[in-house]
Formats: C-alpha cells, structure tokens, sequence
C-alpha cells in the first residue's frame, strides 16, 4: 500500500511540473516552437493574438539561423516574445528599415496587420458563402 501511495505521489508531482510549462514556446525543434506559438496563441485574448504572432515573426525574420532562433525563444511566455518583438520593431526602426519606418510606432503596426486579418476573413467567408449557395441551389422542373 506504501508503494502505491509513494507511485501516486510521484506521478502527481511530474504531472504537476509537466503543466507548469504549458504557457511556454517549446524550443527543442522547429516544428515544435511552431507547434507552441499555435497553441499559445490560440489560448490568447483575440486583441493579443496578432501582436504576439507579429512579434514571433519578427524574431524569426531577424535571426535566419534556426537554432539562434529557437534558443531566443525556447521557454518564452507570449508576454516576453511580445517585449522581444518591440524592441527589435524599435531597433529595425531606428536604424531605417523601410518595412518598419513606415508605422509611427508598434501599435499602428499591430492595427494595420489587424485590419488586414479581417479583410482576409471577411474575404474568405464571403467565398464560402458564396460556393455554399450555389452548392445549396436547387431547382425544380414543373
């Protein structure tokens, strides 16, 4: 009975500590990070998702070499690859890179790349809905 207690204990505690890195980027991979960065956004508030995707790819444009990147990222919480993400938006900015010189600041970038999601939606349910109703189309001979 005390080794089914002290199993149960155990498998509590990793299970515990396996959780506990639920809200961070797994690094150990490509596919992995990729993998974390679609959970952890699908986890954030709608209004985060976009500067948190912003700023992931933002960092992967700056450092090509796919383990420099995944060491920056390994073990991030969405908050710290957001903070990443600004800083190198300022650094880009200030040393006048044309993709970033053209927005005043972060958040009318952040705004800019929201608006265009939602056209893309919008433009994607509109062409849903419009092969669903000719799909839906039927026409009876009397």
């Amino acid at each position: 009975m005390k080794k089914i207690s002290a199993v149960l204990i155990i498998l509590g505690c990793v299970a515990l500590t396996a959780c506990g890195k639920g809200q961070e980027i797994n690094g150990h991979t490509i596919n992995t990070a990729y993998k974390s960065v679609k959970m952890l956004k699908n986890r954030l508030l709608p209004e985060n998702r976009i500067e948190f995707e912003v700023a992931f790819w933002t960092i992967r444009d700056a450092n090509k070499e796919e383990s420099q990147f995944l060491t920056m990222v390994d073990g991030k919480k969405p908050e710290e690859i957001i903070v990443m993400g600004k800083s190198l938006y300022q650094q880009r900015r200030d040393a006048g890179d044309q993709n970033y010189t053209q927005y005043s600041s972060w958040e009318e970038m952040i705004t800019k790349f929201g608006r265009e999601r939602i056209d893309q939606d919008n433009r994607k349910n509109s062409k849903k809905e419009e092969g669903r109703d000719k799909a839906n189309d039927v026409l009876y001979k009397l």
